[in-house]
């Protein structure tokens, strides 16, 4: 586990790895040390055999307000700024890291995600919201575009037209709103979210884990390809699934009338 009082921890508990940015004082907002330490954690639990799911949340009333705008201002009055290499450099690897991690991925939102935060919510395999929790693609109230893969993921889950207004005018999306429109998973009272996402986390992290990865990845995959690219590929997926530990202990146990053990391999 990391050491209290850094921007990012990181905790391993009965094969849940999770993720907490801890700068409650700045909204978790991403100043250089926390996207630094933010990415290696991800890449950390996407490397790590031991974990079968991970967790990602913030401390104290925000999720994450996205980029810290004090830190960015300093860099803009002394004409060092530059957002494309902090893209580059932090943002794109840690929605990649989410996306391809290997395993679930859940986003427990306890409270605003704005920019960058909203982002990265919308990039796990789940959001399990907080009712005082919300989302605002805040970019164009700024005077920027979008970045950490919000224009890919966003219209992915409410349709283009939604997603050219959420973007284009900005606001805070509620809890409630947000699971009418398909961002959130689940929405929970505040004082249930993490026994609801320990729950969550729990049971995911006891599953298949290759058949989940090999699931993201079919999906990835068949966004963006034919109908006959993304067959060829389901049987690729297939055949390395119907080859695993897993599979075989899934069908002993259906024929035995049991629950089946899985072991993640």
């Amino acid at each position: 586990m990391t050491e209290p009082g850094t921007s990012v921890t990181y905790d391993l508990s009965d094969a849940v790895a999770t993720i907490t940015l801890s700068r409650p004082e700045s909204l978790n907002s991403f100043d250089t040390v926390t996207k630094v330490a933010f990415r290696d954690a991800l890449q950390e639990a996407a490397a790590d055999d031991a974990v079968r799911c991970v967790v990602v949340t913030g401390s104290g009333r925000a999720f994450s307000a996205g980029q810290d705008l004090k830190e960015h201002i300093e860099a803009l009055r002394s004409e060092e700024s530059s957002l494309g290499s902090t893209v580059e450099e932090h943002f794109n690897p840690m929605v990649l890291a989410i996306t391809q991690m290997p395993k679930p991925v859940i986003a427990a939102v306890n409270g605003i995600a704005a920019g960058a935060g909203a982002s990265l919510a919308f990039a796990a395999d789940f959001r399990i919201l907080a009712s005082s929790a919300g989302f605002n693609l805040a970019f164009a109230g700024i005077a920027l575009s979008a970045d950490t893969g919000a224009s890919w993921t966003l219209q992915r889950l409410v349709g283009l037209p939604k997603a050219t207004e959420l973007l284009m005018l900005p606001r805070t999306v509620g809890a409630e709103e947000a699971a009418q429109l398909g961002l959130a998973t689940k929405v929970v009272p505040d004082d249930e979210l993490a026994a609801t996402v320990r729950e969550l986390a729990t049971r995911l992290a006891s599953g298949p884990t290759i058949a989940y990865a090999s699931l993201k990845r079919a999906l990835a995959f068949s966004a963006t390809h034919s109908l006959p690219e993304s067959l060829t590929n389901e049987g690729r997926l297939m055949s390395l699934t119907g080859a695993t530990a897993d599979h075989r202990a899934a069908v002993e146990a259906f024929v035995a009338k049991e629950k089946p053990t899985f072991v993640g391999k």
